[in-house]
């Protein structure tokens, strides 16, 4: 069982300095979560500079400091926490995705670097911009981002492309309030956030292109019950018997709500994307594919409607 928050730093025996609590502190978090010792070492450094409020220059360059009793209290109860398994994003309230500084909260999914490539592949389907577009003329690329959570992948598709409008809906109006807050964080504008579930608000709204990072886990999968999973909110992440309930609800959908030569972009589990292009398919989308992560993992699967007739889409309301 770890320490109790009053014995993390062996009370009756000297403080130890920075250097000591790295070391130290890197070795219990190896054998409490199985972790690699780069990431160790990185967590804690996180928690200390966190405490802090320096950056990592500074522990490196005052090795031999110790923290005051009120700097022991904060990291104390904050190592304790994650030696019990909580996530390191959620200690510290913020994760880095795709080059932004996101706040997150136990009412969204911790955003992951292999979600990077679903914004990737957004971001190459994109035309070029235009000077017209960028000086208030011509027509915006249109994206809608389904089951936002903290509006990363929303925010930034964003930020990458200011001339596109962008609407980030979730059913969580929890999730929405952080997505909110790292809009005006991250001074971008061009995003609208709505709650719907899925596609129920969107009515006959219609898009260039849908993204989406929808719950994908099996709901009797026994990773939920492991690791980070365990403090993410259950309803974000599990769908059903086989994990596909909602990407079946989003594919059936879609075309519905896509403009001529729209792309739906779906994410799913490491042996769904088989699965997923027959979904597409069935879907009636075309020049369906699957996109490999950084591990070599089918992670993202796409399709393309043609030759269909929409209704001329409304503006967005002021």
């Amino acid at each position: 069982m770890p320490d109790k928050p009053n014995n993390v730093f062996n009370v009756g025996h000297s403080v130890p300095n920075l250097r000591d609590i790295i070391r130290q502190h890197s070795l219990r978090l190896e054998t409490a979560l199985s972790l690699d010792p780069g990431s160790a070492r990185i967590e804690v450094q996180c928690l200390l500079q966190f405490v802090l409020q320096q950056n990592r220059a500074y522990l490196l360059s005052h090795p031999e400091d110790v923290l005051d009793a009120e700097q022991q209290a904060r990291y104390a109860a904050l190592f304790e926490r994650r030696l019990n398994g909580e996530p390191i994003a959620y200690l510290l309230g913020e994760r880095e995705f795709f080059g932004l500084n996101f706040k997150v909260t136990q009412a969204t999914l911790i955003p992951r670097q292999d979600t990077e490539l679903l914004v990737e592949l957004a971001l190459q389907r994109f035309p070029s911009p235009q000077p017209s577009t960028a000086q208030g003329g011509g027509s915006l690329y249109r994206v809608l981002d389904l089951g936002t959570g903290s509006g990363a992948v929303a925010l930034s598709i964003a930020h990458a492309r200011p001339d596109a409008v962008v609407t980030a809906a979730d059913i969580s109006n929890q999730a929405l309030a952080v997505a909110g807050e790292n809009a005006q964080r991250l001074n971008i504008g061009n995003v609208r956030l709505l709650c719907s579930d899925w596609f129920a608000e969107l009515h006959h709204e219609h898009y260039d292109l849908i993204v989406a990072n929808p719950p994908y886990i099996a709901c009797d999968d026994a990773h939920l019950m492991q690791g980070d999973l365990r403090f993410e909110p259950r309803a974000a992440l599990a769908s059903g018997v086989d994990g596909l309930d909602d990407i079946r609800r989003i594919a059936a959908q879609a075309a519905a709500h896509l403009n001529d030569h729209g792309w739906l972009l779906l994410e799913h589990g490491h042996d769904q994307a088989a699965r997923v292009r027959d979904l597409l398919r069935q879907s009636g989308f075309v020049d369906v594919f699957s996109a490999r992560d950084l591990a070599g993992i089918e992670r993202v699967s796409g399709g393309q409607v043609f030759s269909h007739t929409v209704c001329q889409h409304p503006p967005f309301p002021a």
